[in-house]
């Protein structure tokens, strides 16, 4: 029995084949177009696509059914034709083609984990040891931390789109923000998204107009107008498609979370982090290429890491940081003391905050041991940008207590505290959260003593904040209230050539000019004070002010008392 193919000669036989790949080219290609994943034998992703493609290029010679030509001879007369069908069956070659894939995944997957790696994994970052009061300086008002989280942003930015009708209709706030530090000062930007598809076919010769830029320091909002409009976006489709775009730019490249920022001119980017396993086949992905990417345009730039110009913030994604810092801190030891025996071992909490420093963004988050108790031996400060981490040796509660204790200050308010920062008050490490009600707005701040964390101030404003935790401070006997030095005394006998009287703010002070090219200043009035003229000789015991170079008088005498 011969198949059709076979009946047909060669020809036929490569149309055959032709034809029952055509379909699984088409159906690869398609998945291809709308997964994206990396053409590469170090991505988990490929090996998983690569086992679906030829699972469909390959079913039709396997399990289809195939055409089947039998010709028969009954007796002296003509042979007779039969065309049936017959239904292949999966062979070897076939299930070995298709499972090979899987197979090298689950391999590589293993023969990459910190099982076989641990120290690998642990040295994979550097952490250096640093001091909490010398990077951390003393501070009365806080300008250099994003105190307000991502959903408090999220709401100020739509409040700022609200009164313009042209781009709210059309366009929607993007659901992630970027923590960015720009010209100095720390800033959220979030770029605009088509609202769906038909008002991306509406609007794509416009492109989106514009992103807004949150202040999470004084809970403001400002709508940016771009002159060149963004063309490439996540929300856009097909070739615009931002993802799409990078994968036909990029097919070998890794991609890691994509964060959307402003130069210092303010022209939006794409910074995209390129991932490459640091561990085995597919183990410790990090961080090894960076891809700035111009939305307006789509031009791009691949650069090594170590390039990156300054102006970027976000290079190392923050949960990327806390993982790094988890293999180093929980498998320094070796994989079965990580298992069993947990000495030495911690890890950072499950979230993490923003502190501007250097110039650069930096993540904070505590750390503690792995027992999983409330209390932190440290923080971490991890460089969005180089990748680059400082430890500090703080003992105390962790963020998540310390948040409760805020909320239990005002708990008949219902507010809910945002994830804490740490800063120095009057050389006391000491967490600072904002509070906030339940429609995502900042209603209070709050101080919560890191050591103890039942000490607690809040307040309307940061300094309203500031000075009722340190009264606080002073309560409990973490602070001891400093005498103010005795003010340095001397003594000068003049004679008067004019006085005057000023009255600020519902006080009358006196100044006396004298022939010593001097001018003296009593703060509080007295008898002998006004009876002073033009022409009087008087002593005055008095000090130097630090702020005016006027003298200040502390006592008058009669120029006969000297």
């Amino acid at each position: 029995m011969k198949t059709f193919s076979e009946t047909q000669g060669v020809p036929r036989r490569i149309l055959w084949v032709a034809l029952r790949l055509l379909p699984g080219i088409l159906l690869s290609a398609l998945a291809y177009y709308l997964i994206l994943p990396p053409l590469n034998a170090r991505a988990t992703g490929f090996w998983a696509f690569l086992s679906f493609v030829l699972l469909v290029l390959l079913f039709p010679f396997g399990l289809t059914r195939m055409i089947c030509v039998e010709t028969k001879r009954i007796g002296k007369g003509k042979p007779t034709t039969h065309v049936h069908y017959r239904r292949g069956t999966p062979g070897p070659w076939l299930l070995g083609a298709i499972v090979l894939p899987l197979l090298i995944l689950a391999v590589g997957g293993i023969a990459s984990s910190p099982f076989f790696h641990a120290r690998q994994y642990a040295d994979i970052i550097t952490v250096t040891e640093a001091d909490f009061a010398t990077d951390m300086p003393e501070t009365d008002n806080v300008t250099n931390i994003a105190l307000m989280d991502t959903d408090s942003a999220r709401i100020i930015g739509n409040r700022a789109l609200g009164s313009l009708s042209d781009v709210v209709s059309q366009y929607e706030m993007s659901d992630s923000y970027t923590q960015i530090n720009f010209r100095g000062a720390p800033k959220k930007v979030g770029n605009l998204e088509y609202a769906g598809f038909f008002k991306w076919a509406g609007n794509r010769k416009n492109g989106v107009p514009g992103y807004v830029m949150v202040d999470p320091v004084n809970n403001t909002a400002e709508y940016c107008r771009l002159e060149h409009p963004i063309r490439y976006t996540d929300s856009a489709y097909f070739g615009e498609d931002l993802t799409r775009k990078l994968r036909f730019s990029y097919p070998t490249k890794i991609f890691g979370t994509v964060s959307f920022e402003m130069d210092e001119d303010g022209n939006p980017h794409y910074i995209v982090p390129c991932l490459s396993p640091r561990v085995g086949l597919f183990g410790a992905l990090d961080v090894c290429e960076v891809i700035i990417f111009d939305p307006t345009d789509g031009t791009s730039q691949l650069m090594p890491v170590a390039d990156t110009p300054n102006w970027v913030d976000i290079v190392y994604n923050g949960y990327l940081a806390e993982d790094k810092y988890n293999w180093h801190g929980t498998l320094s030891g070796g994989f079965w003391n990580s298992v069993i025996g947990n000495k030495g071992c911690k890890k950072t909490t499950d979230d993490f905050g923003y502190l501007m420093y250097d110039d650069d963004v930096w993540y904070y988050t505590g750390v503690t041991s792995v027992n999983g108790d409330a209390s932190n031996i440290g923080f971490i400060l991890s460089n969005a940008r180089t990748g680059s981490y400082k430890y500090y040796s703080v003992v105390g509660a962790e963020e998540h207590s310390a948040m409760g204790a805020a909320e239990g200050e005002v708990q008949e308010k219902g507010y809910v505290a945002s994830f804490p920062a740490l800063v120095n008050v009057s050389g006391t490490p000491t967490y600072l959260t904002v509070l906030k009600d339940s429609s995502g707005l900042v209603k209070l701040y709050a101080l919560i003593n890191v050591e103890k964390y039942s000490v607690v101030a809040t307040g309307e404003t940061q300094e309203k904040a500031m000075n009722a935790y340190r009264e606080r401070l002073y309560e409990e006997g973490i602070l001891t209230r400093q005498e103010p030095p005795a003010p340095v005394t001397d003594s000068a006998t003049v004679t008067i050539t004019d006085v005057r009287d000023i009255t600020q703010d519902g006080n009358t002070r006196l100044y006396f000019y004298a022939d010593d090219g001097c001018v003296y200043r009593l703060n509080t009035l007295t008898d002998a004070a006004l009876l002073i003229r033009a022409g009087d000789r008087v002593t005055f015991d008095y000090t130097d002010t630090q702020t005016d170079g006027v003298r200040l008088i502390l006592a008058i005498r009669p120029a006969s008392d000297v």
